[in-house]
């Protein structure tokens, strides 16, 4: 059986790190992008079962991102998580509006961020 697949963008090393050793951690399996325009290409040659995305990123920033893979048939269903610095009504907006699924403020806590995607994909199936 195999792990589902995330796909996590994050422009800070640490950051993308961090969220993507307490993905795998929850049993998922991770690839990671630096950029929303990295992610894109990265996501064009992938198939992924969801994505995790900062919003403020040089390039191409989390909500552009969003909005590409969404006009794609393969993610127009898949869950998108955004996180953000920012996490006032306006973004959230924004954010529901180019089609995210969840959004967390960072900083976030680890274990709010696995029941956010366990809850948006399922928990995943290891073992």
């Amino acid at each position: 059986m195999s792990l589902l697949s995330i796909l996590v963008v994050d422009d800070s090393p640490s950051l993308r790190r961090m969220t993507s050793a307490c993905l795998r951690a929850g049993g998922y399996g991770v690839t990671e992008a630096s950029d929303g325009k990295e992610a894109y290409e990265v996501a064009r040659e992938g198939n992924f079962d969801m994505l995790v995305t900062d919003q403020v990123m040089p390039v191409m920033d989390g909500l552009s991102l969003i909005r590409a893979l969404r006009a794609m048939p393969d993610y127009a269903t898949v869950p998108m998580l955004m996180l953000s610095t920012e996490h006032d009504d306006a973004i959230l907006e924004r954010a529901r509006e180019a089609g995210a699924s969840g959004f967390l403020a960072k900083p976030f806590d680890p274990d709010e961020l696995m029941a956010s995607v366990d809850a948006l994909l399922g928990p995943p199936n290891v073992g």
